[in-house]
C-alpha cells in the first residue's frame, strides 16, 4: 500500500519549518540548537526507523531501545519473544528551534505502513507494532490531530491501527543495535530492507536531509 503524494503536501501545510525558514535562521536564534527536545516512535524494526531520522536536519542523535511493556531492562532476545510487551522503538533527540514535532511526525508516517497490526513486512510480532509514546500532552494532541486528519482524507486504504500511547519507560538497546544500518550496510536485512526504504526516504525528503 502506497501513501498518495498528497499526503506529504499536507504535511507540509499544517506548521512544519520548511527550507524558506531553515535560510532565515539568524545566529542568534542557532543558539537554540542545545535546547532539544524528545519523540519516541516505533515503526517496525529499529535498525529501519532509525537510519531514516538521523538523516533529518535538526535531529541531534537517535538511539534504538525497548519502550512500553512490562519488564525492566529487557534483552532483544526477551523482546523478539513477544512476552515483554515492549515495542522496538526510536528515542529522537531533535532541536525543536530547526524541526517540529508535527515533521518529525509526518516522517513517521510517510515512512512505515501505521495500517498494518504488529507487523511491517516480514517482520511479525507486537515488537513491531506501530506506535508513538508522547511525553507532553502537546505531542499527545499532535498525534492525535494528524492521525485523525489522515484518517479524514482517507489517505490510506485502511484505518490507521498506531498505537499513542504516554512513555512510562524506554529502555537503551544493546550498543551493536545502535547505527546498525551504518556499522553493517552489507549486512542481508540492510540490503534488502533498509536501504530501499532509505533510498525512497531521501527522494521525499532530499531537502530536509543534513
Amino acid at each position: 500500500m502506497l501513501i498518495k503524494f498528497y499526503l506529504l503536501l499536507f504535511f507540509f501545510n499544517i506548521g512544519f519549518v520548511c527550507n524558506n525558514e531553515l535560510q532565515k535562521k539568524t545566529e542568534k536564534s542557532m543558539l537554540t540548537e542545545n535546547k532539544v527536545e524528545k519523540a519516541i516512535f516505533g515503526g517496525g524494526c529499529f535498525w529501519c526507523t532509525e537510519a531514516i531520522f538521523e538523516d533529518l536536519k535538526g535531529v541531534v542523535e537517535v538511539n534504538a531501545g525497548y519502550a512500553g511493556g512490562k519488564t525492566m531492562n529487557p534483552t532483544y532476545k526477551e523482546v523478539c519473544s513477544g512476552n515483554t510487551g515492549h515495542a522496538e522503538v526510536v528515542e529522537i533527540i531533535y532541536n525543536p528551534g530547526i524541526v517540529s514535532y508535527e515533521f518529525l511526525l509526518s516522517v513517521f508516517f510517510k515512512t512505515h505502513d501505521p495500517t498494518s497490526v504488529n507487523k511491517q513486512g516480514n517482520d511479525r510480532g507486537t515488537q513491531y507494532r506501530s506506535v508513538i509514546y508522547y511525553t507532553t500532552e502537546q505531542q499527545k494532541s499532535a498525534a492525535s490531530s494528524v492521525i485523525s486528519a489522515l484518517n479524514a482524507e482517507k489517505v490510506y486504504d485502511k484505518p490507521i491501527v498506531t498505537e499513542v500511547s504516554s512513555l512510562t519507560n524506554f529502555y537503551l538497546a544493546e550498543e551493536y543495535h545502535q547505527d546498525y544500518y551504518k556499522k553493517n550496510p552489507e549486512e542481508g536485512y540492510c540490503q534488502y530492507v533498509v536501504q530501499p526504504k532509505i533510498e525512497k526516504f531521501k527522494k521525499v525528503f532530499k531537502p530536509y536531509l543534513k
